[in-house]
């Protein structure tokens, strides 16, 4: 079996490994885990943006939950899909602007948010696979 993937952020060396639901020591990043995290990171980045844009100063915090069925990841019900059937992407926001300015700011935040667009646009995916020949079949 292959080493656990790694990344280099600009602070760190993240780990990708398995939840602990579903095995994992909980010492490594789980895959779905940093899909929730990129969506609260995109969003909160584009809120801020938006609002400096707007003229609007707020602060608070972004936080992202989903839901999704182990036993589909776990192949252990192939009815039962893969990945999260829903996400929840919530806003705690600390603002002296009206109602109106904070929907407003939501709504550009949604549109100008890339992760948020990718998931809920369905982009075509493809894959493609490279496989090194084994020198000991040739």
């Amino acid at each position: 079996m292959a080493s656990p993937a790694g990344w280099a952020t600009a602070t760190t060396l993240a780990e990708a490994g398995l939840h602990p639901a579903t095995g994992g020591d909980a010492t490594q990043l789980c895959s779905g885990d940093v899909l929730l995290e990129a969506l609260v990171a995109c969003a909160g980045v584009t809120l801020s943006a938006v609002a400096t844009a707007l003229g609007i100063e707020v602060s608070g915090s972004v936080h992202a939950e989903g839901d999704l069925d182990f036993r589909g990841t776990l192949g252990f019900d192939k009815l039962a899909p893969v990945g999260f059937h829903d996400i929840r992407l919530s806003f705690d926001l600390d603002t002296a602007a009206d109602a109106e300015e904070v929907a407003t700011l939501v709504k550009l935040t949604e549109r100008y948010c890339v992760v948020l667009q990718t998931l809920t646009s369905f982009p075509a995916v493809s894959v493609r696979v490279r496989a090194a020949e084994d020198p000991a079949r040739i």
